[in-house]
């Protein structure tokens, strides 16, 4: 994708020293693009874990890349332990995270120590580029959803958080049949719901397809519903971080109170998931997927610019008020219309899942 017309991915190996890897500060969005040169597993583990990058994919792609900085550093069997151990701590939902580490390591143990290295930044690079095609890919089998609806209006699709192209290494899932359908000519508008409380949406949605044309309006995340009773939304597409085998979606918190809506409203509820998402070890979302929970800050302060133009941090409840800020949530599989990946579009259910995915299940 595009930032006022040069081509990013949202991930990189730096072109100059050719072993340092470059991201976009997510945090500083949409006030900076801020380019930040990773050279060391934690450096890496830290922007994990402070949301530097996020993204369920771009997660995954992240972690690689620090398991290379890692046996750069040291290739020893200590260390690609260790590599694994730090950064799969660091978010506990997205699945992916846990889907590229086991992956780098089974690549890399049978080798030897100097060999590792280079292995591991070859492994790491084809993680990304496979995101890449995966993700176009999801646009491709999501688009007829959208082209269905596109003979006489503007397509409206409502959308929560960010599942764009930066949060993955390109093109994005939830937005990708999105992109497609813009870039093919179709009238379409996207409502943005805001995603308290890090406003992912309107920090980085409403960034990103602002940057590629996108016809958008920000609304708030109490919104959504009242747009789908008055007819304003055709449907609803969203990301995930973990999919269940029976098809229980771990989305950003709120997701669950919009596939309610959209049951309600008669609106057709899409979830966007490479297979790398999918969890085959568990069936039942609501118990087994682990819910992060994050600072209390998050609740308690909004960060933006000020009249003046300066960047403010402010307090937003009273100082002596308590906050819990559960990160995700899980809509259960009966909510779900079917998921977009990049096999097609299944239905959300073991058989379904299995049955598209049977070399993986």
């Amino acid at each position: 994708m595009k930032i006022d017309g040069t081509p990013y991915r949202s991930i990189w190996v730096d072109e100059t020293d050719h072993w340092s890897v470059r991201i976009i500060d997510q945090t500083k969005l949409p006030w900076a693009i801020d380019i930040v040169r990773l050279t060391t597993m934690e450096s890496v583990a830290h922007a994990i874990k402070a949301m530097l990058v996020r993204g369920a994919p771009l997660i995954g792609a992240s972690a690689a890349y620090g398991v290379a900085l890692a046996m750069r550093a040291d290739s020893s069997d200590a260390a690609l332990a260790q590599a694994v151990t730090v950064l799969g701590a660091t978010r506990p939902t997205a699945i992916n995270l846990r889907w590229a580490l086991a992956r780098m390591a089974a690549k890399l143990q049978p080798l030897g120590g100097s060999a590792r290295a280079a292995a591991a930044y070859v492994e790491a690079a084809l993680i990304c580029d496979e995101d890449v095609a995966t993700n176009q890919a999801i646009g491709r089998h999501g688009l007829p959803l959208i082209e269905a609806r596109a003979a006489t209006k503007t397509v409206n699709v409502l959308t929560h958080c960010n599942a764009g192209w930066i949060a993955t290494v390109d093109w994005g899932t939830a937005l990708a049949p999105i992109y497609m359908a813009h870039d093919a000519g179709i009238d379409i508008h996207v409502w943005v719901e805001e995603t308290r409380p890090r406003n992912q949406g309107a920090s980085l949605t409403a960034w990103e397809l602002g940057k590629h044309g996108v016809k958008h309006t920000v609304i708030s995340d109490n919104a959504g519903g009242h747009m789908m009773q008055r007819g304003d939304v055709d449907l609803v597409i969203v990301g995930t971080d973990r999919v269940t085998r029976n098809g229980d979606v771990a989305n950003k918190i709120g997701t669950y109170l919009k596939a309610l809506a959209a049951r309600d409203n008669g609106v057709p509820f899409w979830v966007a998931l490479p297979s790398s998402t999918i969890d085959w070890t568990i069936a039942d979302g609501l118990s087994d997927i682990p819910i992060e929970e994050r600072a209390a800050t998050e609740v308690t302060t909004m960060t933006g610019r000020a009249l003046d133009g300066s960047i403010a941090t402010i307090r937003v409840v009273p100082k002596d008020s308590p906050a819990a800020n559960p990160a995700f949530d899980v809509t259960p599989a009966r909510l779900v219309s079917g998921l977009i990946t990049e096999r097609g579009l299944c239905a959300a259910n073991e058989t379904a899942l299995r049955e598209m995915f049977h070399d993986l299940a």
